[in-house]
C-alpha cells in the first residue's frame, strides 16, 4: 500500500475510533467520561491510558477532529510506525504531565493532548533531523496551525491548557528522541534516511 494511502487509513481509523467511543459514551449517558485523568489519584492513572480517546461531548470531539486529521496525516506520511512512536511518547508524557500537575478534583479527557504533541513534533522535527523537507513542513505547519500554540497558556477554566502544554512537551521530546538517530544512520546515495 502506498505511504499516502496507509497514512490516510491509519489517521482515518484513529479518528473513527474516537467517534465510535463518543457514540458509545453518548448511548451510556456519559459514563465513559469517568475514565479521564484525575490528577494525583490512583484511579486517575488509568486516565493516562484512556483520556485521549474520550471527549466531553460531540462539540469537544468536533473541535479536535480537523487538527487530528490534518496533523496526523502529515505525521503519518513519514511512516505509520514513526507516527505510532511519536503518538506513544506524546500520549505518555502528556498524560503523565496532567496527572502530576493538574488541579486536584478535576477530570481531564480529550485528544487535544495528541493534537498539541503532533503539532510541536512537526514544528521541531526539522531542528533535530536537519533535513530540509522536515524544516519546510514545520514552517508550513507553523503558518497553518501556529495559532493553536496559544492553547498552552491558561485561558478558560473548562479547557486543559496543562494538557495542551504537556502534549506539546511530549511532541518536543519525541522530535528530540526520534530526530537524533538519523544523523548517525546509514544514508542512501541521495542522502535520504533508510527506515
Amino acid at each position: 500500500m502506498p505511504r499516502w494511502k496507509s497514512a490516510g487509513v491509519a489517521v482515518g481509523g484513529f479518528v473513527a475510533v474516537l467517534y465510535l467511543l463518543e457514540l458509545i459514551d453518548w448511548i451510556m449517558g456519559g459514563r465513559l467520561d469517568s475514565l479521564g485523568i484525575e490528577p494525583r489519584t490512583v484511579d486517575g492513572l488509568w486516565g493516562i491510558v484512556f483520556a485521549p480517546l474520550l471527549h466531553f461531548g460531540w462539540s469537544h470531539l468536533l473541535a479536535n477532529t480537523l487538527p487530528l486529521l490534518v496533523l496526523g496525516y502529515v505525521l503519518a506520511l513519514s511512516g505509520v510506525g514513526r507516527a505510532a512512536a511519536v503518538t506513544a511518547i506524546v500520549w505518555v508524557i502528556g498524560g503523565a504531565g496532567v496527572w502530576l500537575f493538574g488541579a486536584a478534583g478535576t477530570e481531564v479527557a480529550g485528544a487535544s493532548v495528541i493534537v498539541f504533541g503532533w503539532l510541536v513534533y512537526l514544528l521541531a522535527r526539522g531542528v533535530f533531523t536537519r533535513h530540509w523537507a522536515d524544516i519546510v513542513v514545520g514552517v508550513l505547519i507553523l503558518v497553518a496551525y501556529g495559532s493553536l500554540l496559544w492553547g498552552v497558556l491558561p485561558s478558560s477554566p473548562h479547557v486543559s491548557w496543562l494538557g495542551h502544554l504537556s502534549g506539546a512537551v511530549g511532541g518536543f521530546v519525541a522530535a528530540w528522541l526520534l530526530g537524533r538517530g538519523p544523523r548517525g544512520a546509514a544514508r542512501t546515495a541521495q542522502g535520504k534516511i533508510e527506515e
